[in-house]
């Protein structure tokens, strides 16, 4: 299994932070707001009351009825509470699902770029990630695909599929009777669309029953450590997906728990403050990125991430990244590990000022270490 590429030049851009050098970071895959303060306050008041014991392994009934009620109200579907489930965080919910769902000998299809995690738990449930570009995912469906892995708005670069496009996959997966669909719409409230994304479960009955919806309030309610991440789908998978935490992990932290019931029930505001001032912060960065030579940066439809075109630089993404980090010190992700060589992920999750910054500080090292490109 190969580490992650984000954590760790993340980690290595703290490391030089901590020793005192000016690092401005544009690595990290989550928003610089502080938790809203009634979920703080939730937190403390589970924890002064004593609600610091085992629960249900999938989450107490109440914070089931919170994320049916944030289903319902935001993404059109109506699920029972046995319907739903939260766990530790997305990533815990995405490998219930393909170890659920996959075993040897079957195919995973995921359209290039994603998410780096995405291959990486195929390839441990013993299944076979097939990558493909966007444009090819409905003919790569085959006898031995089981399951499709859809991310909108999309890590790394910011995608949302139109609504033409989920339904020519739609009428796809529909056509091949054991074939499953993941949604993680996990970024579902950063969109820079007048249009909201559509969620992929709320096109149609019989598609609703052949997706699970996978969400979390990591980025939400920028709650990234509390790992706090839920799912809604139909009751068989919800079954098989529980039967395995009973054994994984046993229920998500109590105290999270109570956390995320106050985010979805007494903070639904404040996605919508995080997405006015990340538009802002966006369009700073990809114009500040595109009037660099030899870079070419595209206009991300969601989520707070730009993915920018290195190629006529360095065609190595990591090489590019590891050097502007050490001679300029500024924080990006290679492409390569995301499926997309020749690119590099930036989160505009940052404040204005740093990326002020650290586009001025881009552009000093392109200009200085590829004169020539």
């Amino acid at each position: 299994m190969a580490p992650s590429a984000t954590l760790k030049i993340t980690a290595l851009a703290k490391q030089m932070a901590a020793t005192g050098k000016s690092v401005v970071n544009f690595g990290a895959g989550e928003p610089d707001f502080d938790t809203p303060e009634a979920v703080k306050q939730a937190a403390k008041k589970a924890i002064d009351e004593g609600f610091t014991k085992y629960t249900a392994s999938t989450g107490i009934p109440e914070l089931k009825q919170a994320i049916g009620a944030k289903f319902l109200r935001d993404n059109g579907l109506k699920y029972e509470l046995d319907q739903v489930m939260a766990s530790n965080g997305a990533k815990q919910i995405l490998f219930e699902i393909i170890f659920s769902l996959c075993q040897a000998g079957d195919e995973v299809i995921i359209p290039a770029p994603y998410w780096v995690s995405f291959p990486e738990m195929v390839k441990a449930s013993g299944a076979k990630p097939v990558v493909v570009p966007d444009d090819k995912i409905t003919q790569a469906i085959k006898q031995k695909t089981k399951l499709l892995i859809l991310n909108y708005p999309r890590n790394p670069d910011g995608k949302i599929y139109s609504l033409a496009e989920l339904k020519e996959i739609t009428r796809a997966v529909l056509a091949h009777e054991r074939l499953w669909v993941i949604s993680d719409e996990c970024y579902d409230q950063f969109y820079y669309t007048k249009q909201k994304p559509v969620s992929f479960a709320a096109l149609s009955n019989k598609i609703y029953g052949r997706t699970i919806t996978v969400n979390a309030c990591s980025k939400s309610f920028s709650m990234t450590g509390w790992r706090l991440g839920y799912c809604g789908g139909p009751l068989q998978i919800i079954e098989a997906m529980g039967r395995l935490q009973d054994h994984l992990s046993s229920n998500p932290s109590s105290i999270s728990q109570k956390a995320a019931m106050a985010a979805l029930t007494k903070a639904q505001d404040f996605p919508a403050k995080m997405r006015r001032e990340f538009k802002k912060r966006r369009q700073v960065m990809v114009e500040g990125l595109n009037k660099i030579k030899g870079i070419k940066a595209d206009w991300p439809d969601g989520a707070f991430y730009v993915w920018a075109d290195i190629s006529r630089l360095n065609k190595d993404s990591l090489e590019f990244s590891m050097k502007l980090l050490e001679q300029d010190k500024v924080a990006v992700i290679p492409g390569e590990p995301f499926g997309g060589e020749g690119y590099i992920r930036l989160s505009f999750a940052a404040s204005r000022e740093d990326i002020i910054e650290g586009v001025k500080r881009i552009n000093k090292h392109v200009k200085e270490f590829y004169a020539g490109h």
